[in-house]
């Protein structure tokens, strides 16, 4: 029996007046507003972390979100919409720790070595651990990088330009300092190191091919490479104590 136009998600009750609660998607779930986004925003993470932007069908995602595209096309506009409110919602997962680190850099541009590196090689060893966590999110912006950052540009907005205005002339700052290892530009030097979490997850598959008896992803080796992971940027990046002493 074909469905009435009002059994399609976001139709409204054909009784004027009705209040009676929406089903929707594949096992009837009550139409909520934030509820269906999450759904879509989750289905559409696992579908762009596996095919990347340009693989990524609309079709699929609607399938694995139990929603029809109508209804996305609702809530996001467009396939770029929906891959921007993907990204932006991993950005405010990991905005919390960035900021705690960021904004102490900012208050306070008189830290020692030692306390620079502390808190460097905190938000490092959080952002792995976030990867970590979040494996679809590490695929999309290594996806990224394979494509040369061709889709998150055009997904750019004012609060990324303004990060980098407000925290450039902080590493600035420090490289003039003599805090920092290279004289490379500083910025491109912080964002390097941060990715190295995304070099060594994203080689991990091929090791646990080649290295069959060693049990790459267990949680003591994870521990480890958490270890060498902060250990290995923050002494690339920053001078040591004893290094930085004019």
């Amino acid at each position: 029996m074909p469905k009435s136009e009002s059994s399609e998600p976001g139709s409204k009750s054909s009784k004027p007046g009705s209040r009676q609660p929406e089903l929707v998607g594949k096992r009837g779930r009550m139409h909520d507003a934030e509820a269906t986004r999450e759904a879509i925003l989750n289905a559409a993470e696992e579908v762009f972390a596996q095919h990347g932007f340009d693989g990524a069908r609309i079709d699929a995602i609607a399938e694995k979100a139990g929603y029809n595209k109508s209804l996305i096309f609702q809530y996001f506009d467009d396939k770029l919409g929906l891959y921007a409110a993907v990204v932006r919602r991993a950005d405010d997962q990991t905005r919390v720790m960035q900021d705690k680190a960021l904004m102490a850099l900012r208050d306070d541009v008189t830290l020692s070595p030692d306390q620079l590196r502390d808190l460097m090689g905190d938000y490092v060893g959080q952002y792995f651990d976030y990867l970590i966590e979040h494996p679809q999110v590490m695929r999309i912006f290594n996806w990224e990088m394979a494509e040369g950052w061709q889709t998150f540009s055009k997904i750019l907005t004012q609060r990324d330009f303004e990060d980098v205005e407000v925290f450039t002339p902080i590493f600035q700052k420090f490289q003039k300092a003599g805090l920092l290892r290279s004289k490379a530009d500083p910025m491109l030097q912080f964002s390097s190191a941060i990715f190295m979490s995304h070099v060594y997850l994203g080689v991990l598959p091929l090791y646990r091919v080649l290295l069959p008896d060693a049990d790459l992803s267990s949680p003591a080796m994870l521990k480890d490479a958490r270890d060498f992971i902060v250990e290995f940027t923050v002494n690339g990046f920053l001078k040591a104590s004893v290094e930085a002493k004019p």
